[in-house]
């Protein structure tokens, strides 16, 4: 659906399954390791939306 976030799972060329948060302009935010298995990388994205609300950002840039 346009116009808004969603994760897309997918099989890489290695068969792993991975996950990619794209934003609502459709450009790629942030990326998942690879999964052996599609239940597996659900998991690893209800992991990423239950602790990124409250992530702290931490800057190692040297700006």
């Amino acid at each position: 659906m346009a116009g808004e976030a969603k994760f897309e799972l997918f099989v890489g060329t290695d068969g792993l399954v991975y996950f990619h948060l794209r934003a609502a302009n459709g450009q790629i935010v942030a990326s998942g390791q690879g999964y052996e298995n599609r239940e597996n990388a659900v998991i690893g994205v209800e992991s990423v939306k239950a602790i990124a609300a409250d992530a702290p950002i931490v800057d190692l840039s040297d700006n």
